[in-house]
């Protein structure tokens, strides 16, 4: 598409509107994941304004849970797949809040040859401090679940690492979904890492408590 096109201009410049608009924080980042657009409501959860975010590492203001889901969205870009990516998160707000989340990347570009940018959007899940004050009892069998899926085990693999059918290990995940309102397995995994069910900074995941019977 010609953007000299008077018609084009008038398109782009519609978008641009929505994209300051729109309630949800969203940025376009390049590859390597520096900030290239921000739009208000971005730069509200680092409070700062959008023009002040331009070359940041979206990856450092939005600290990623699990560093083995940033290794495979980098490898999955390197060799040009087009699929969206999901990445668990936590940062702190400008009022020292703990939040966690998930940063959902979306590669988009002209043609299947050129190098995509990033359409990056951030879902907020939660406030640390809030969780924190809610008592959080997981079953030992939940707790494995939860640590294998963080992993990257199918359901499949976690029904035999456990000992449990497919459908006791769907019973499990409905179960915990339902009690903390998980819209997805990476946003249920994102609340178990948050509540400290898993321990942060340890690969393999775990459960955080490791003294709990079997």
């Amino acid at each position: 598409m010609d953007w000299l096109h008077p018609e084009a201009v008038v398109w782009r410049n519609r978008a641009l509107m929505v994209f300051d608009r729109v309630s949800v924080p969203i940025a376009v980042c390049d590859v390597y994941g520096a900030v290239l657009l921000a739009n208000p409501a971005m730069a509200a959860e680092c409070g700062t304004t959008p023009g002040r975010l331009r070359g940041r590492d979206v990856l450092e203001l939005f600290r990623p849970q699990e560093a083995t889901q940033v290794e495979r969205i980098a490898e999955a870009l390197r060799l040009r797949h087009r699929s969206r990516y999901q990445v668990s998160v936590r940062w702190t707000t400008p009022d020292g809040a703990e939040r966690f989340g998930e940063l959902t990347a979306d590669p988009v570009s002209d043609t299947v040859e050129e190098t995509p940018t990033l359409l990056v959007m951030l879902r907020v899940l939660g406030d640390r401090e809030a969780s924190e004050r809610r008592p959080v009892q997981v079953a030992p069998v939940e707790a494995r679940i939860l640590a294998l899926l963080a992993g990257g085990a199918t359901t499949a693999r976690a029904a035999r690492e456990t000992g449990l059918t497919v459908d006791g290990v769907n019973y499990h995940l409905r179960r915990l979904s339902a009690r903390w309102d998980a819209a997805n397995r990476t946003e249920l995994v994102a609340r178990a890492y948050a509540l400290g069910v898993l321990a942060s900074g340890v690969w393999p995941p775990t459960p955080a408590s490791s003294d709990e019977p079997e």
